[in-house]
């Protein structure tokens, strides 16, 4: 069963509409001892890091979410969250994976955000992206993104530069994308997750 870190932050019914849809059953933590209830933890997340990053830290979950040792995947700024640093805000995250989330504006010439349907090449190895073909298209929409490195991407993604669809360092997952948008393949990897 699948935790869902509710922390104001997240646009949790388009995401718990993909879990109805493919027969996962979620329930929502608010408070330190629902993490017991749930043997994997997702933290979703939209708008701006640095908020989101203030509005966890209110929670009094930050340590706790830190130190996890079942798996946990974040969703967008979900995602950027288990990152050191965001550009957004100037602020510092979870540092649970030493890398930065950056703007894209100054660095590329197209249009910001990067909206719309996208590919992405996984690692081979990545358990979240079992049963997913190389260059699937995920949904996308973000102005920030987590900075491409060979050990913690496990998918790749590029919008002018090469940046993380995806990351993972132990039991910590995240993707960039929005799964619970991305129709069939966006379904497996919710799939996927759930049965790590």
């Amino acid at each position: 069963m699948i935790g869902i870190v509710n922390y104001g932050a997240g646009n949790i019914f388009s995401l718990t509409a993909a879990l109805d849809r493919v027969g996962i059953s979620y329930g929502m933590i608010d408070k330190l001892d629902e993490f017991n209830d749930y043997d994997r933890i997702i933290i979703p997340g939209v708008g701006h890091a640095g908020a989101a990053m203030h509005k966890l830290e209110e929670t009094g979950l930050v340590q706790h979410i830190i130190s996890l040792k079942k798996p946990v995947l974040g969703i967008c700024v979900g995602m950027q969250l288990l990152t050191s640093f965001s550009e957004e805000g100037n602020a510092e995250l979870l540092d649970i994976v030493p890398l930065k989330t950056l703007h894209f504006d100054k660095r590329i010439g197209k249009k910001v955000p990067h909206m719309g349907w996208n590919g992405v090449s996984p690692k081979k190895d990545c358990p979240l992206f079992e049963n997913i073909a190389d260059n699937s298209y995920f949904y996308f929409v973000h102005s920030y993104f987590i900075e491409a490195d060979e050990q913690y991407t496990s998918a790749f993604c590029t919008y002018d530069v090469v940046f993380s669809a995806a990351i993972k360092k132990g039991n910590f997952y995240g993707v960039q994308f929005h799964p619970e948008k991305s129709g069939k393949v966006g379904e497996q990897i919710l799939l996927n997750f759930s049965r790590l």
